[in-house]
């Protein structure tokens, strides 16, 4: 438990060490950039606002410490809070990748000054330095460190209300034939508050309703906090409609708020039900299939010791005369369930990163820091009773909301419609 308390404390020392590096790196310049105004009156002014707009960072960095209080803060009609947070969660989000940006054209400035210094370059002056050379990295950097703040501008205004539809065909071990065909919508990560208002969960829920699925999951994190509107949000989801129910799981946001058991509770006051190391058999057509749920299985976030490995509360649950099908919002169950003999897992939690970059046929995304099964289908063995080995089945969500960042790009929102297949 020491060494836990140990790296997370070192985690936390590294993220603002970081946090204050870039944030620094910005200052400064702007302060140096006010310092060239000609006008006392000006450059005191400016260097003011610099001032004040440092000290609302810093307190909107740090205002959950202090109970989300900025956040109610209002002048009028207008959420003074609300509207600060915002802008500083994507200035901090767009001006740590500038400051990625304009450091690496000035890394590439650096190189070519030393390899026009080391030709002999005739363009170059005393030390490999070019005028020319020097005016063109200038707008370089200019424009590269400019990108980010354009992107987190689109990210938040567009990309994380662009809501997408995907279409998955899913091969399952051991599916009875009655069974194929089976249509699931999957809704995750609905993270109700500031940023997700009931209006849009409220489409998204029409959204899914649309695609005539015959049964319907929720895989948990219904809320980003304490004090958001757990009501309002299952209250939203109590609209979806489906022939076999709407049935959901808990994620690591009920169970850091406390309110998991309020969560189970509305659940079953709205209709549904909240699975929570317990399972049911879910007929269709003449099949059967055993569907399982689970509480946030914590792994690497674990306040001290496990207790057992993953999902070990629900070994006795297991069928081996038809299907089992989890829902686990933690998509790092996996491993355990397939060694289980569970034959498809459905998840969440990672929003996929948020964000996500392509370079040279590899996606970079932040979400591998916690799980290597980011977003889409993944395909893990499976040894069956007999010795026989199949192919046990995980689907994660890339959730609906978002979490720190109110920002998504190349991560659009999901709503899933899983078609079970005969493997």
């Amino acid at each position: 438990m020491f060494t836990l308390i140990l790296s997370r404390v070192l985690f936390l020392g590294l993220f603002l060490l970081a946090v204050y590096a870039v944030q620094r790196f910005w200052f400064l310049r702007a302060w140096s950039w006010v310092g060239t105004f000609s006008n006392a009156n000006w450059r005191l002014g400016f260097h003011a606002v610099l001032i004040a707009l440092a000290g609302a960072l810093l307190a909107t960095v740090l205002y959950p410490l202090f109970g989300h209080g900025i956040s109610r803060l209002s002048v009028g009609s207008l959420n003074l809070g609300k509207t600060l947070a915002t802008f500083s969660r994507l200035w901090l989000f767009a001006s740590f990748f500038g400051f990625l940006a304009v450091e690496s054209v000035g890394a590439l400035e650096c190189v070519t000054n030393i390899a026009a210094r080391l030709l002999h370059h005739p363009g170059a002056v005393a030390g490999g330095f070019s005028p020319s050379r020097r005016t063109f990295f200038q707008y370089a950097a200019a424009l590269a460190g400019g990108f980010p703040f354009l992107a987190a501008t689109y990210g938040f205004a567009a990309g994380r209300l662009r809501f997408t539809v995907e279409h998955v065909d899913v091969p399952v071990a051991n599916l009875p034939p009655q069974l194929d065909g089976l249509r699931i919508a999957q809704l995750s990560d609905i993270h109700i508050g500031d940023y997700m208002p009931p209006r849009e969960i409220a489409r998204a829920v029409d959204m899914a309703n649309g695609l005539h699925p015959d049964i319907s999951f929720v895989t948990g994190d219904f809320i980003s906090g304490e004090g958001d509107p757990l009501d309002a949000c299952i209250t939203e989801l109590s609209r979806l409609r489906a022939p076999l129910g709407v049935w959901g799981c808990n994620g690591n946001h009920e169970i850091y708020a406390g309110v998991e058991d309020d969560a189970e509770r509305l659940f079953r006051e709205k209709g549904m039900r909240l699975l929570r190391a317990n399972s049911a058999v879910v007929e269709h057509n003449g099949g059967r299939f055993n569907l399982i749920g689970v509480d946030y299985q914590r792994d690497h976030m674990t306040s001290g010791e496990p207790a057992g490995p993953m999902l070990h509360e629900i070994e006795h649950l297991i069928r081996r005369d038809m299907p089992n099908v989890l829902l686990s919002h933690n998509p790092n169950s996996f491993h355990r369930a397939a060694d289980l003999g569970i034959e498809l897992s459905l998840a969440g939690h990672t929003h996929g990163g948020q964000v996500k970059f392509e370079i040279v046929d590899h996606s970079i995304s932040p979400a591998r820091l916690i799980s290597p099964f980011v977003a889409g289908l993944y395909h893990l063995p499976m040894k069956m009773n007999g010795g026989s080995v199949q192919k046990a089945a995980l689907y994660v969500n890339r959730g609906l909301g978002t979490l720190g960042f109110p920002v998504r790009l190349g991560v659009p929102p999901e709503i899933t419609l899983l078609t079970l297949r005969r493997a």
